[in-house]
């Protein structure tokens, strides 16, 4: 694509459909000269570059890239008109498209039925899930994986209800074991299982976790905000294929978020939730005597408890499923790449005497720590925060993150470390852009480099002789 072309046409269009209004005189207190939003705009520029090369594969660090040139012609065209989904009143175009995308999401997901929309966000969208929920089940709690975002256990005090974490394996899932005897105290109505924790991309066991649904009368709802779209991997072939269970699974829980602003291409701030039963519509019931009264049709906003929403944000989401839609021949070709280069990083890494693999990445996420002189916690933290800050400021740099683990988890899956601390970081790298698969060999040689070159040498020195 074109970008500067279809900018330039998204601004003719938006001209062209204004001038059927006929003119009218702009108001000389918005009147702005060229000179000056030049030398605003020069000002400006030069700020944005105190940024990290998100776009780039040599940014490996936290779940950012760039959005794909049609959500971001998709947001321009709609924005300037500047549409609120709130209301049909506000956006009776970017209202229809919004219905239609979230329709495309439900459909990915197996739903046959459901109720739900877009949201400025995941933990937006998250709380809107937990609200229906304690309106649901009336003085039950919610529980939810240590590992589960954190967002969950602020949403619990937001909403006034009791939130139970629940211990982890050592792959960061939820222990159903653990969780059961929580639910035999009867004090919990609502469980909460990730499809794609943020910090190592776990995909816990939802397929098991139905029955307890069964047996203990709870709700399921599935936070599937960062790895939802990786459903679209289920069952194919090739390394980039997924188990079907956990994924076909989602279709029987009771509500989903996803972030289309993650894996979807979209700008931020876009999250989806969804309802599997409509009904649930009537604990968002409310009036407005200045809104909803150009149509009987249902308004976003009758359904959310968000107010006003960008409709550019739908814009975007909708344009892009028209030419990537959420299917394994269309998005899934960008998560399948993604997820070859986390495989593949992950096979040069355990081939390596410099790097060793944490556990092997359940989607694009490759977690790893520095091989040191002494097989120490201390060390390996101090290993990582160095290879972290070395990586960012090298005249041939690399972005990661860092992972914070704790003793028992690290020695349980690496028992020949030594336990000298109560926990270590770890290094962490996100793969989800497509650019990853032809990168990644490159990545693993600077990491190589860097951790190499920290160890010590002969003499005391360090392995490049400084």
């Amino acid at each position: 694509m074109d970008l500067s072309a279809w900018l330039a046409t998204a601004v003719a269009a938006n001209a062209d459909w204004a001038k059927t209004f006929g003119p009218y005189q702009a108001h000389p207190a918005l009147a702005v000269d060229d000179a000056r939003f030049a030398t605003a705009f020069e000002v400006f520029t030069e700020r944005l570059k105190d940024n990290y090369p998100f776009f780039h594969p040599r940014y490996a660090g936290q779940m950012l890239k760039p959005p794909h040139p049609a959500a971001v012609v998709g947001y321009l065209t709609a924005m300037l008109i500047n549409p609120n989904n709130h209301a049909l009143d506000g956006g009776p175009a970017t209202a229809e498209m919004e219905r239609e995308a979230v329709q495309q999401l439900a459909t990915m997901f197996g739903y046959d039925t459901h109720l739900g929309h877009l949201t400025t966000s995941g933990t937006i969208a998250n709380l809107e899930a937990l609200f229906v929920a304690r309106e649901l089940q009336p003085g039950k709690g919610i529980a939810y994986s240590t590992e589960a975002h954190y967002t969950h256990g602020r949403m619990c005090g937001v909403l006034g209800v009791e939130g139970h974490p629940v211990p982890v394996d050592d792959l960061g899932r939820i222990d159903l074991d653990a969780l059961e005897r929580l639910l035999r105290t009867g004090r919990v109505g609502t469980v909460v299982l990730t499809a794609g924790t943020t910090g190592l991309g776990a995909v816990e066991p939802v397929h098991e976790a139905l029955a307890l649904r069964e047996r203990y009368g709870v709700r399921i709802h599935v936070d599937a905000a960062y790895g939802g779209f990786f459903t679209l991997l289920a069952g194919a072939e090739g390394p980039a294929g997924l188990p079907e269970e956990p994924w076909r699974a989602i279709a029987q829980a009771d509500s989903i978020v996803v972030d289309p602003h993650k894996h979807s291409l979209q700008p931020y701030g876009c999250g989806a939730v969804l309802f599997r039963d409509p009904s649930v519509g009537r604990f968002y019931l409310h009036d407005s005597p200045y809104t909803y009264f150009t149509s009987e049709k249902l308004h976003l906003g009758e359904i959310s408890l968000e107010c006003s929403r960008p409709g550019a944000a739908a814009a975007a989401l909708w344009l892009t499923f028209q030419l990537l839609p959420p299917t394994p021949e269309g998005l899934g070709q960008s998560l399948a790449a993604g997820r070859r280069a986390a495989l593949r990083w992950a096979e040069l890494i355990e081939r390596s005497d410099h790097l060793e693999l944490y556990h092997a990445p359940e989607l694009d996420i490759v977690s790893y720590f520095p091989v040191t002189e002494a097989a120490t916690l201390s060390q390996i933290d101090a290993a990582s925060h160095r290879i972290l800050r070395e990586g960012m400021t090298d005249s041939d740099p690399v972005f990661l993150s860092t992972l914070r683990v704790s003793a028992d988890r690290l020695t349980a899956l690496h028992p020949k470390l030594t336990r000298d601390t109560d926990g270590a970081r770890i290094l962490r790298s996100v793969l989800m852009k497509p650019e990853s698969e032809s990168y990644v060999d490159r990545l693993h040689e600077r990491l190589e480099q860097l951790a190499r070159d920290g160890r010590p040498g002969p003499l005391g020195t360090s392995a490049s002789g400084a």
